[in-house]
């Protein structure tokens, strides 16, 4: 789950486990480029049961600035507060790589130089001792305006430890799981086999959502390499909240009832 202010302010939590029936075991946040690290939004999450990933997003700077140590000073202090905290947390740095809409994407920078910074970052937060860190690796799904390649974004198996997705059920997308994800992790499998989340999804009000919340269930539900999704509830290009639409909260709601979700993170081993 995403929900703005969450999980520094836990009322969007509680709201949305009033909403769905069942607490979210996983939270979203994004933070932007000189941003210091939340930890105590990450306590919080963490004291609920629930893992924090941060969306890294490198605004203000490029990508190699970052892989030539321009923000060493920065990245050294964040990561020394990760550490700190001594819980995990996942970090998902410049998401969406393959895309042409972001300035770190496919038309303002090279695969090359993404693969630098990311590792750059890797090594200067092992250096410093955080690792705390799941270190999550997400491209948009493969649809126009992307690149279909997306091996020369990979930083490599020592660099990765999840592999994230970022893909939203549309009014001109397939209504299927395989549908919208299938071709993405058919080309993610090629080259790795680490575990996939998928970190940012939802799915656009209307006649369709219903159809859509139940086929992210059943298709997270049938993939093995799949360890839980994030719902981006919030108000953007289109309406994501879930509340927006009666029909696919209450069939949210009557999916999320499966023990499969919802588990405490605190008790996995």
């Amino acid at each position: 789950m995403s929900r703005p202010k969450a999980p520094y302010d836990m009322e969007p939590v509680h709201d949305w486990a009033r909403l769905v029936g069942k607490s979210p075991n996983l939270i979203v946040y994004f933070a932007g480029w000189g941003d210091g690290f939340d930890a105590t939004g990450t306590r919080n999450a963490w004291n609920s049961g629930a893992l924090t990933v941060v969306s890294w997003e490198p605004h203000g700077t490029t990508l190699t600035q970052i892989a030539d140590g321009a923000s060493d000073r920065y990245i050294r202090t964040y990561a020394q507060a990760v550490r700190n905290l001594n819980i995990p947390v996942a970090i998902s740095f410049a998401d969406e790589m393959n895309g042409n809409w972001e300035r770190w994407g496919a038309t303002e920078t090279t695969p090359r130089e993404y693969v630098r910074a990311w590792r750059h970052i890797h090594t200067v937060f092992a250096d410093t001792g955080a690792t705390n860190v799941i270190w999550t690796w997400s491209p948009n799904i493969i649809q126009p305006g992307t690149h279909k390649d997306l091996s020369p974004y990979y930083p490599g198996n020592k660099y990765v430890d999840w592999v994230g997705l970022v893909g939203y059920f549309t009014d001109w997308d397939p209504h299927s799981f395989t549908g919208l994800f299938g071709s993405t992790l058919a080309e993610i499998n090629r080259f790795s086999r680490k575990p996939q989340l998928v970190l940012e999804t939802a799915a656009m009000p209307g006649r369709h959502r219903r159809e859509d919340v139940r086929a992210l269930f059943n298709g997270v539900a049938v993939s093995p390499g799949i360890v839980g999704f994030s719902w981006f509830d919030h108000k953007a290009r289109a309406d994501w909240r879930l509340a927006s639409s009666q029909e696919g909260a209450t069939e949210f709601r009557r999916m999320a009832a499966n023990d499969l979700y919802g588990f405490d993170v605190r008790k996995v081993r």
